[in-house]
């Protein structure tokens, strides 16, 4: 594959350092997290991370090498190839604390769920760039983006994975209002939004209806579903300003504070790091993001624009929900926190999203505008 020497010279260095400091620091707080009283499989989390951060580059420079109009172009393609993983994980799955949400290749586990947030930017952009009118949508323009989006949200809620679907459905009304809906329309989503919520409450599974009671009282339960709360509200006020120090956090070396290398990775860091430490990683999440959207902003084509803002969205969604979910703002819903929560399909995932970030990005200098 020949690559234009354009591409390397105007090579997004800024984007690259930002997931490089990020992701480091994500490993290191891995490694706290398998230290202490850790089980002995936990110990290694940080190493296989670090393998699937140096697998995820090679993604990245592949996304960020072959140009953006052609993966737009083979979109639907991706969004196929993604749903039959879905479909493979419903019958070969394996079943893990109760959902099948992985396929085993191997040595290899992958969460086809995490990849299907990257199909469905594509598909949406390739939907948008070969209808898009010029003006906001009706309902009428949304029925197809609704079966596109339906599809993936129903064999993702299947797993059971709801929190996956909903985030699903978040990323892909960030793209749909981003390209404009009129008024009646938005109107009319909530009005029927609004009608369909009692219908949904029982649709959900016992353990979700109570997360929510949970989420409005924790000390309903403290010993059981609100424990993952408690402990991990306990650990962030304990960092206080300065945080306890590397290694030094008794929520987690103690083992009181539960999904810590997954869920609840943000707790680990702030306990040990403190309201500053936060405060920088925080930062570094922001400047991320804003350097997504001015990417997004300056591309030459509405294909470059939907793409690096749908990624953007991704990761602003990510960072927003588990956040707020560590904190007992929102439902514990088991939303990673990108680059830093263990997953190799999740890292994955993403470094192949920065990888469209970049191939943006770089081609803004040799396509026409």
């Amino acid at each position: 594959m020949k690559v234009d020497r354009r591409l390397i010279v105007h090579f997004d260095w800024v984007l690259l350092g930002l997931i490089l400091l990020i992701s480091m620091a994500g490993i290191v707080n891995l490694y706290s997290t398998g230290s202490g009283f850790a089980p002995s499989g936990a110990k290694t989390l940080y190493m296989k991370q670090l393998y699937w951060f140096c697998a995820g580059l090679g993604f990245m420079l592949v996304a960020a090498a072959v140009d953006y109009r052609f993966i737009v172009r083979n979109a639907y393609w991706i969004y196929g190839a993604i749903m039959l993983l879905l479909l493979l994980v419903m019958i070969y799955g394996n079943t893990v604390h109760g959902s099948q949400r992985w396929l085993s290749l191997g040595p290899v586990s992958l969460q086809p769920s995490e990849f299907a947030k990257i199909g469905l930017v594509l598909v949406l952009t390739r939907y948008i760039t070969d209808n898009q009118a010029g003006e906001a949508y009706e309902i009428r323009n949304l029925l197809v983006p609704l079966g596109i989006l339906s599809l993936p949200v129903v064999l993702i809620a299947r797993q059971p994975d709801l929190g996956t679907a909903l985030f699903l459905v978040i990323v892909a009304a960030s793209m749909i209002f981003f390209i404009g809906v009129k008024r009646k329309t938005i109107l009319l989503f909530f009005s029927a939004g609004v009608v369909l919520l009692p219908i949904l409450w029982f649709c959900l599974k016992d353990y979700q209806r109570e997360r929510i009671f949970t989420f409005f009282n924790p000390e309903r339960d403290p010993l059981g579903a609100g424990y993952h709360i408690i402990q991990s509200v306990i650990a962030i006020g304990s960092g206080g300003v300065l945080g306890k120090g590397f290694l030094k956090g008794t929520q987690s070396q103690l083992k009181f504070l539960p999904e810590q290398q997954t869920d609840f990775v943000f707790s680990v860091f702030a306990e040990e790091w403190g309201f500053l430490g936060a405060l920088v990683l925080l930062a570094l999440f922001l400047f991320l993001l804003l350097w997504g959207i001015k990417i997004a902003r300056n591309s030459r084509d509405l294909a470059g624009t939907l793409i690096a803002f749908g990624v953007t969205a991704m990761m602003f969604w990510g960072v927003f929900i588990n956040i707020c979910m560590v904190l007992g703002v929102l439902p514990v819903v088991g939303i990673p926190l990108p680059f830093f929560s263990y997953g190799g399909s999740s890292m994955a995932a993403m470094m192949i999203g920065i990888g469209l970030l970049m191939n943006v990005s770089m081609r803004r200098y040799i396509l026409q505008p």
